[in-house]
């Protein structure tokens, strides 16, 4: 019997073992698991991305990866939601500034924008990202950037000086093979199975080490641009879309996990979250004399989200809450906090 596209892109990717694990452990649209043949659709094109982002942050993320363990023996899936990563609306060098860098990839994959919310807090703005075909069933991207001129010129300057020299990971090869799956929906299995690592290399950190000075006042001001220093595009954190968000966070206490003390509650009430802390990671900075010096930071993190139907009205039926919420999202970018860390 002939594999589904899906299996055989992932498995072109990360190998067989690693194909299998990804397949047992997440829960994945029943269209994306029957298509075969020699052509890969967006969609199955995004899935497979999407899964080998997910595998990258639970390598990253030891609590996540627990918890996922936990789920396999327990014989469930994990519903992957979203993922959320950051970007800085500034000059970055070769690589475009701000979302820009990922729209690019965003468009052609099939994803389109479902909303914008203002991170004024924290001196942000966020944008999500829902796939036309599937867009309950393929995860959504959670994209924000930062703003520097909010900021200090102090502040602006650092930011300068930490990304000013970001190389643009995005090759030629990708950049025609994104454009043939603009305009025609699809790729021949060969060159979807070439273009998808090509992807997942963009999801990394593109600038130097930071010199520690710069960090240091980066995050007087801003842990999320002091984060995005250390850890550049890499996955801010993925999300598990599960029944009941509270008792989830409760069960994941009660096995003394570092979760969020607090779910955050959208103002509909149909969106609730929480997460892991984020896990601690070593990175090396520019000391004053020019020497490497290691620091303990916050990596990323795995959160978990509920969302309700919106009620059906007349003649409509009820559709899955795929919103966010601005203080939800603002509550949940401080598990990168270096206290909460």
């Amino acid at each position: 019997m002939t594999k589904p596209n899906l299996q055989r892109l992932l498995e072109t990717i990360c190998g067989e073992a690693q194909a299998t694990e990804l397949l047992q452990l997440m829960n994945v649209s029943p269209e994306l698991l029957n298509a075969g043949g020699d052509t890969a659709s967006r969609a199955e094109v995004a899935q497979a991305l999407n899964m080998v982002l997910f595998a990258g942050i639970l390598e990253r993320v030891p609590t996540g990866m627990a918890y996922t363990r936990d789920v396999i023996r327990s014989g469930g899936r994990v519903v992957f939601d979203h993922g959320a990563l950051r970007t800085v609306k500034w000059d970055c060098g070769s690589l475009p500034g701000g979302e820009i860098a990922f729209t690019r990839i965003l468009g052609p994959l099939g994803y389109r924008l479902n909303g914008t919310y203002p991170l004024e807090r924290i001196g942000m703005t966020g944008r999500s990202y829902a796939h036309a075909d599937l867009p309950d069933d393929i995860a959504q991207y959670f994209l924000s950037e930062l703003h520097p001129e909010r900021f200090s010129a102090e502040f602006q300057a650092a930011v300068s000086r930490v990304v000013s020299g970001s190389a643009d990971p995005l090759g030629e090869d990708a950049v025609v093979l994104l454009a043939v799956l603009e305009r025609d929906a699809s790729l021949p299995l060969a060159d979807a199975a070439r273009l998808v690592p090509q992807l997942a290399a963009c999801f990394e950190r593109h600038h130097a080490a930071p010199a520690l000075a710069d960090y240091e006042l980066l995050l007087k001001e801003s842990a999320e641009m002091a984060w995005i220093s250390t850890e550049g595009n890499a996955f801010n954190h993925a999300t598990d879309r599960v029944a009941d968000v509270r008792a989830v966070a409760d069960a994941q206490r009660g096995l003394g996990r570092p979760i969020k003390d607090t779910v955050e509650v959208s103002r509909s009430g149909r969106v609730l979250q929480t997460a892991f802390k984020a896990d601690p990671v070593e990175r090396g900075f520019v000391g004053a004399d020019g020497a490497i010096v290691k620091r303990t930071v916050p990596g990323s993190f795995y959160e978990f989200i509920t969302r309700d139907f919106v009620p059906a009205t007349e003649g409509t039926a009820g559709t899955l809450d795929l919103s966010f919420d601005a203080g939800n999202a603002q509550g949940i970018f401080k598990m990168t906090a270096a206290s909460a860390c």
